[in-house]
């Protein structure tokens, strides 16, 4: 099967609006949180979240800020910044057998339910008549890899995926598969969400899963601690280009790792909450290694799907025993979420970059707010600072709604 690397990336996140900007920010520990001003949140139990700050009229005008919901502008504009970080921003005037084999593959979790909440307004405000003719096409979570394959003439296989907090990891492992097996040489790939809105925060309120530390939002998103009390809503999107390796070898491209696995399971337990024995997740760690032809101490680093919530970690943490046994303990894990927040179908893209840029600079970033040990989550979580240590190979994690359980496999181009 041929071989599949990582040679663009691109993203808007809470932490600042490309990769130059939020690199350092990340790996330095700050915090993307902070208190929701868009709308009135007031009467919500949780009054912050880690917010995407960006002006959408620097990148787009007229008629596209209406057609284009929050979600589509991010990956566009990361589209933009990973193919030009991949040395490849003229794709799009190549010829069309040669793009033939390019293709689109994201995630969302949600979509555009800022279109949906603004259009039911109008609906309900103005009548039936003032609903926009852009409304269905704006929405619908297939927009962004059509929009994404429109503006860079990707003309090979182009889909969503959407499977909660795992739909970026879904998104990247069919990439990975689509050029393996000799579908595509070429797929841009990753997610986009923008779910921070009044609706989706009340929601995931009501269940319980919020962090209501409102008296210190930077300090919320805990990951692994003792005292941690829920996750924080965050938005944003991370977007990669998987290149086949002998193409890329080829033309000199810059490699920042070689992807090298994926495992995808189901708990098959419950619709919110995770299998307590770990096994699903474990599974998914153990089907990523096979693939990568990886024994267990060949792993050096975990990025954790750590959400700061109090099942979810402890649950990561048995799997990771399961899946590496005696090996755990010699782990670097850590959460990307203890800085930007939760982006729910994004997440898994933001943090993949995360963990290539570890493979490509051998340093982990840490997990912030790290404070308090807890019995059931007994791992190496790099609090404090960065680490300079050697990355051979990584897995970066995620788990979501409805038992989704990811893992995707990076490591050095041997």
């Amino acid at each position: 099967m041929r071989r599949v690397v990582i040679t663009g990336l691109g993203t808007i996140n809470p932490l600042g609006p490309n990769l130059e900007t939020s690199f350092p920010r990340w790996m330095a520990g700050e915090s993307g949180v902070g208190p929701v001003t868009r709308f009135d949140v007031s009467d919500q139990a949780t009054k912050f979240a880690a917010c995407v700050d960006w002006d959408p009229q620097e990148h787009f005008r007229g008629p596209d800020l209406r057609k284009l919901d929050p979600f589509t502008m991010w990956a566009l504009v990361a589209s933009d910044e990973a193919l030009r970080d991949a040395g490849l921003e003229d794709l799009a005037s190549e010829d069309e057998e040669a793009r033939q084999r390019y293709g689109s593959i994201l995630g969302t979790g949600i979509g555009g339910i800022t279109g949906i909440l603004e259009q039911h307004i109008a609906l309900q405000e103005r009548g039936p008549r003032r609903v926009s003719p852009h409304f269905i096409p704006r929405i619908m979570a297939n927009a962004i890899s059509g929009q994404v394959a429109i503006r860079h003439g990707l003309m090979g296989t182009a889909f969503t995926t959407s499977s909660a907090c795992a739909s970026a990891g879904h998104a990247m492992g069919l990439a990975w598969r689509a050029i393996q097996w000799g579908d595509c040489d070429l797929v841009v790939t990753g997610g986009s969400e923008s779910a921070t809105v009044n609706i989706s925060m009340a929601g995931f309120s009501s269940a319980k899963a919020l962090s209501t530390r409102n008296d210190d939002p930077q300090g919320a998103s805990r990951p692994f601690d003792a005292e941690r009390d829920g996750f924080v809503m965050g938005e944003g999107c991370g977007l990669l280009v998987f290149e086949e390796y002998e193409r890329a070898k080829a033309r000199g491209a810059r490699i920042y790792a070689e992807v090298k696995g994926y495992g995808s399971t189901d708990d098959a337990h419950h619709i919110t909450a995770p299998r307590e024995d770990g096994q699903g997740p474990a599974r998914a760690f153990a089907e990523a290694l096979r693939h990568a032809r990886l024994a267990p101490d060949e792993v050096d680093y975990i990025n954790a799907h750590g959400t700061s919530t109090k099942f979810n970690d402890a649950i990561e943490t048995r799997a990771l025993h399961l899946a590496f046994g005696d090996h755990a303990r010699k782990l670097a894990v850590s959460s990307t979420k203890s800085m930007v927040g939760h982006l729910l179908g994004a997440s898994a893209a933001l943090e993949l970059i995360a963990t290539a840029l570890a493979v490509y600079h051998d340093q982990v970033h840490p997990t912030r707010n790290y404070h308090t040990p807890d019995p059931d989550c007994d791992l190496d979580y790099v609090p404090g600072d960065a680490r300079e240590m050697p990355v051979r190979n990584a897995l970066s994690n995620s788990l979501g709604f409805g038992g989704h359980n990811v893992s995707i496999c990076l490591g050095k181009p041997l």
